[in-house]
């Protein structure tokens, strides 16, 4: 009877929780770099466009032309500006979640693969005379396999949820970006 120290893979369980901590890291930090060059590149097209519209603007003699210019034109090119901007973080969030729904799914797998070899293990090595008692940790090993699956359930309909979530935001915001906007007029005088 062969009897291997738990402590072994203490630091195999170590490393990969590390290694883990890492690609979630990593996962955030490449979201927040494309979120921060979404902002930097929208910034500086608001500010080209804003100074493209007020010149347009103060060629204008007419007051009543530069309001509905403005009403019209400028309204929904902003309103299209902040859908697609929208669109595009939306797409950076999509791939996040996606990149961590990956790893999370990997965490399962593994661990549950470390459980089964666990059990492999400390019931090949049961003393004579303990069947009742292997009888009982196997049914508990069965529904810790069975509480993975629903962990991973739950994992990927949070997942989804935010997916649908995020599609829901995104849709909305481009549906009204697609609305005209409508001048005002001037009835009876």
């Amino acid at each position: 009877m062969s009897k291997k120290p738990f402590d072994l893979n203490v630091m195999a369980n170590q490393q990969k929780v590390i290694k883990t901590s890492k690609a979630v890291g990593l996962v955030a930090a490449e979201s927040a770099q494309a979120i921060a060059q979404i902002n930097q590149k929208a910034a500086q097209e608001l500010a080209a466009l804003f100074q493209k519209k007020v010149t347009e603007l103060l060629k204008t003699q007419d007051p009543k032309a530069a309001f509905d210019h403005v009403h019209a034109e400028v309204l929904q090119d902003a309103a299209k500006e902040v859908s697609q901007y929208q669109a595009q973080l939306m797409d950076v969030l999509s791939s996040g979640n996606k990149e961590l729904n990956q790893i999370a799914e990997s965490m399962i797998e593994e661990s549950k693969v470390d459980l089964i070899h666990f059990v492999n293990e400390a019931t090949n090595n049961a003393p004579p005379g303990s069947e009742a008692y292997v009888s009982v940790f196997k049914t508990s090993f069965n529904t810790a396999l069975q509480n993975f699956e629903l962990v991973r359930a739950a994992m990927a309909d949070s997942f989804n949820s935010f997916e649908k979530s995020v599609e829901n935001v995104s849709n909305l915001g481009s549906s009204q970006a697609k609305k005209p906007v409508k001048a005002a007029t001037k009835k009876g005088a």
